[in-house]
């Protein structure tokens, strides 16, 4: 049985790549009904451990098919929200752009995820996660003087400005959908989430507090009381004492001396702090740091890897990390306490559902496999 906050609603996910199925998934964890709508001709099993793609139905429907077409808007009929990760006019070259949409169901939010947006000089340019966030200014923060700029694998983009944002603007458009009765289109674009992200660090600079370059900063890794530091046995821990109390017992923690606390933010200072405490944390492993500063003031943890993460006592406790089929992949986020969230399902293959979906919409056998026979969709056993 679907529970969650978004039990009752239905989303249809125009199935692609990146952060439009990673929303599709937050949705389906929050309760929502999701069903990918796939092309005819990407028939294929189902990947277990392809978590992103997890709680949903799947129907397989021809769109160079006019019944195909049709096939889609009876979905649209019952809807509540459409995402589509297309370029700019794809949709509307199939037939079912938002106007067209919108006549079937006035109601329909119609969510347009891309990387440009769907207005302006690279509209109709390709790109990725690290174009897009090149021209926001936060890709050239990121890294040290020797490295260059370092691509932040494809959180930052794809997932944070641009599968969080289009979710935000689907939920508002839902709530203000109460007022109206009406739907309207959600332009989520991952160049602009992504700006709306730095906001913070556009404040720094308007206050004279954030200057351009990389490691010269209080949260870029310049400062050497917020940053990582290489262990005894090759790993890493991670400081972030920026208050002067806090501060102050990270000196004492350490054994070293740090100067005044309040005066650790003068700049000039950094690099001679930050190699004094990069050689006492030098002096013991990981381990044993854990031992000494975890759980305290010092604004501590451990840099952990990908398979060290999910043995994590704070994350066990926490629940952040479920077993599902046997696979172990992150718990549905954020916690609610009275109607939780949770995977659905494992992922379905494509064509999985379409029978069961054709049926709900009141389709006989004999239609369907009419539309079988044809090739306007197709469907596994």
């Amino acid at each position: 049985m679907t529970c969650g906050p978004l039990a009752g609603f239905k989303v249809l996910e125009m199935a692609g790549i990146g952060p439009a199925p990673f929303a599709c998934m937050l949705l389906s964890d929050l309760g929502a009904d999701v069903i990918r709508i796939d092309r005819v001709g990407a028939e294929a099993p189902a990947n277990s451990g392809d978590f992103v793609a997890r709680g949903r139905r799947s129907i397989t429907v021809n769109l160079k098919d006019t019944k195909g077409i049709e096939v889609v808007l009876k979905l649209v009929e019952s809807a509540d929200v459409i995402i589509e990760g297309f370029r700019p006019g794809v949709m509307e070259k199939l037939g079912l752009g938002p106007d067209a949409c919108a006549a079937r169901n006035p109601g329909i939010v119609y969510g347009r995820m891309t990387g440009w947006g769907q207005s302006g000089p690279l509209s109709s340019a390709a790109g990725h996660d690290i174009n897009y966030i090149a021209i926001t200014g936060a890709l050239d923060a990121i890294g040290s003087e020797q490295s260059g700029p370092v691509p932040p694998l494809n959180l930052l983009g794809d997932y944070a400005g641009g599968a969080m944002y289009l979710v935000v603007g689907i939920l508002s458009a839902l709530l203000e959908r109460v007022h109206s009765e009406k739907g309207q289109v959600v332009d989520a674009a991952i160049c602009d989430g992504t700006i709306s992200l730095t906001t913070a660090i556009h404040a720094f600079k308007a206050m004279a507090m954030w200057q351009d370059g990389r490691c010269g900063n209080l949260l870029d890794g310049g400062a050497h009381f917020y940053a990582n530091y290489l262990c005894a046995d090759g790993k890493y821990i991670s400081l972030g004492a920026i208050e002067p109390k806090f501060y102050s017992l990270l000196a004492q923690k350490l054994e070293i001396d740090l100067g005044e606390p309040g005066a650790h933010f003068d700049r000039s200072q950094w690099p001679k702090y930050k190699a004094k405490i990069a050689q006492r944390i030098a002096m013991k492993s990981r381990d044993e740091w854990c031992a000494l500063l975890e759980g305290s003031d010092v604004c501590f943890a451990p840099v952990l890897d990908w398979s060290e993460a999910p043995d994590h006592p704070h994350n066990q406790a926490r629940g952040n990390f479920i077993e599902l089929d046997g696979h172990l992949q992150p718990a549905p986020a954020p916690k609610l306490s009275r109607t939780p969230g949770r995977v659905q399902s494992s992922p379905t293959g494509v064509a999985h559902d379409t029978r069961d979906i054709l049926l709900s919409l009141g389709y006989g056998d004999g239609d369907i496999d009419e539309l079988l026979t044809s090739n306007t969709v197709s469907s596994i056993p």
